[in-house]
């Protein structure tokens, strides 16, 4: 388990590694798969942003339920940007091994916590939480 992280980590710092594996893919795959992970990028500077406006100006929430919100969405947003790296990494290897690329529970897990967020914005505005 440790070998196997600290050999994903190396790939993340050094991705000229990934060419000693398999064989190159088409480049429309390998700039695809870029893609996918700039969308994903796009995605953890968006929560971000989120995260920073629902902390900056819903001040007329409780600093609790601000808090909390505030943090589900940095803490997803930290989530989307190493998952990206590493999603990125591992359909990388899969093309050049030509193997299945890698199947992801990460997509699941992203729109719960946005959901979760959300919804506890309505039941804040809905049962009136609102106020310091």
């Amino acid at each position: 388990m440790r070998d196997r992280l600290s050999a994903t980590l190396r790939l993340w710092f050094a991705p000229q590694r990934l060419r000693e594996e398999g064989t190159t893919p088409d480049y429309r795959f390998s700039l695809a798969n870029e893609r996918t992970f700039l969308a994903w990028i796009r995605t953890a500077l968006a929560l971000v942003a989120g995260g920073i406006a629902v902390d900056q100006f819903l001040t007329d929430l409780r600093w609790g339920a601000r808090t909390a919100v505030a943090t589900v969405l940095l803490a997803g947003a930290a989530l989307c940007a190493v998952r990206a790296v590493n999603h990125w990494v591992r359909c990388e290897r899969a093309m050049r091994r030509g193997e299945d690329l890698p199947a992801s529970r990460f997509p699941v897990l992203l729109a719960g916590g946005t959901a979760f967020a959300a919804l506890l914005v309505v039941v804040v505005v809905v049962f009136g939480l609102a106020g310091r």
